[in-house]
């Protein structure tokens, strides 16, 4: 009898126990954050438009070092703070050495057509765009209360000076012609004072209430977030706020993000963000990715570079299918002018792409990497630098013959029962080695009706291309094969 009151105690204790068990709050971490899977709009639609715009395109300069990030001309105000001669001497030449911050006055976007704009990206051939809400330098392009508040001064395009929602009127036109719109978005800002004193009120009171405002006023369906590397994922409170994205923000659905939210976390948790490779090499099937450069050496407009420094339409249309082939998406970045226009030579770069796209976009849009991505001539292969940044990478000087080395002679996308074969140059036969066709398989040309004829020869086939006249194919060079019921 005794034992009762005992054994009635133990109970409620272990209620009591499992109560609070219970009435913890829930802690976002990346294992549960994983399950959640990448939305698959993002891997079919392979190109995308990267928007560089900010303060930065006022002076627009850096000296222009290939294979660098120190010609990035949105790091202008950085470089100016650290004493790094070669821009003080420009900026003292130029602007008189006033703070960068009264550049924000020559910001003007008088030029500003985002129509115009949207345009263009429609004519690339691109399905989504994204822009910089904000770069490291903190200046938003949307009416943002924190960065007034925190900066003390204005500090974004409406209160500013070009007195429009500059992000707001883009995202409007870009979605009117059906394409995607998403953000860019700098976790921290070099020289905001709240960062500088407390990093972590700067994550409670600046950047979490900023980022929801971008969320939840302009819906994107991507964030590529950055300048992550000084804190660790658990001082940002990355998890804590993803959780949010993901399951209470008004695109939980269908947003994508990067990899990039803390110090620790790029190249990491591939079930819930894709990894972002910078200039680099590239990475293989096994991941979602996706591989930004700019059409020159610099993200934002730089003033300094030439055409040399500009990759041709025929080299963008070769990195697009380098990339696309093994497995990964390109964001292709541009640099408006501190008035609001595209530089008519990126215009043209971009139309040239979707002008191939056109004829030649199933072999790109929705495709999967094959067993094998790219296919190269006898002879030793250049060894290929594994790097996410900065890898000197060019896949047009790999796809250029030679003698010393083997090169890439076609790559391959594959789709339902179709394979394609994307072809470098013209040449009046191709031999795919270890490839098997069904005697019933048919062989085309994208944007011809011509069929090609072809032959078993041992364990290869090959291809007949003696029919193809200059007319046949892109004005680039670039064409593509594909083998129906493969």
């Amino acid at each position: 009898m005794k034992a009762r009151p005992v054994l009635l105690m133990s109970a409620i204790v272990i209620a009591l126990c499992s109560l609070s068990a219970y009435s913890q709050p829930y802690q976002p971490n990346w294992k549960s954050l994983n399950t959640r899977g990448i939305p698959a709009w993002f891997h079919q639609d392979k190109f995308g438009i990267f928007i560089h715009w900010g303060v930065y395109a006022v002076p627009a300069y850096a000296p222009v070092i290939p294979n660098s990030g120190y010609s990035y001309a949105e790091w202008y105000g950085y470089r100016l703070e650290e004493k790094q001669k070669d821009f003080i001497a420009f900026h003292q030449k130029n602007y008189q050495g006033v703070p960068y911050e009264q550049l924000e006055h020559q910001f003007k976007a008088e030029m500003f057509d985002p129509n115009q704009w949207a345009d263009v990206f429609k004519r690339s051939g691109a399905r989504y765009v994204v822009l910089t809400s904000k770069h490291h330098e903190g200046y938003c392009l949307w009416p943002n209360d924190q960065a007034d508040k925190d900066w003390g001064r204005p500090w974004n395009a409406v209160s500013g000076t070009p007195k429009r929602d500059l992000l707001g009127d883009l995202t409007t036109a870009v979605r009117s012609k059906g394409l995607k719109m998403g953000y860019y978005y700098s976790l921290y800002e070099w020289f905001n004072p709240l960062w500088k004193t407390d990093k972590k009120k700067f994550v409670q009171e600046h950047m979490f209430p900023q980022f929801k405002d971008l969320v939840t006023r302009y819906k994107p369906s991507i964030i590529f977030s950055d300048g992550e590397w000084d804190l660790p994922d658990s001082v940002w409170r990355s998890p804590e706020l993803l959780a949010w994205l993901f399951n209470e923000s008004p695109v939980a659905k269908d947003v994508v993000v990067n990899d990039r939210w803390g110090s620790n976390t790029r190249e990491k948790n591939t079930g819930c963000t894709y990894t972002t490779s910078e200039y680099g090499s590239g990475m293989d099937a096994n991941i979602v990715w996706e591989e930004s450069q700019g059409i020159g050496h610099s993200y934002g407009y730089n003033r300094n570079e030439q055409l040399k420094d500009y990759k041709t339409s025929h080299d963008l249309i070769l990195m697009l299918c380098d990339i696309v082939s093994r497995g990964g998406n390109l964001l292709l970045d541009i640099g408006p002018t501190a008035d609001g226009r595209i530089p008519v030579i990126m215009q043209q770069r971009l139309i040239d792409i979707g002008d191939w796209l056109a004829v030649n976009g199933d072999a790109i849009y929705g495709s999967e990497a094959w067993k094998i991505s790219q296919q190269w001539s006898e002879g030793p292969k250049p060894q290929k630098k594994g790097a996410s940044f900065m890898a000197g990478y060019s896949i047009a000087k790999m796809t250029m013959p030679r003698k010393d080395s083997s090169y890439v002679e076609c790559f391959f996308t594959k789709k339902a029962k179709d394979l394609y074969v994307i072809v470098p140059g013209y040449r009046s036969t191709l031999k795919l080695r270890n490839v098997t066709l069904p005697s019933s398989a048919s062989v085309m040309v994208l944007g011809t009706s011509k069929p090609v004829p072809f032959k078993k020869e041992g364990a290869d086939v090959v291809l007949d291309l003696s029919a193809l006249r200059p007319g046949d194919i892109s004005g680039t060079g670039i064409f593509v094969v594909r083998i129906e019921g493969f």
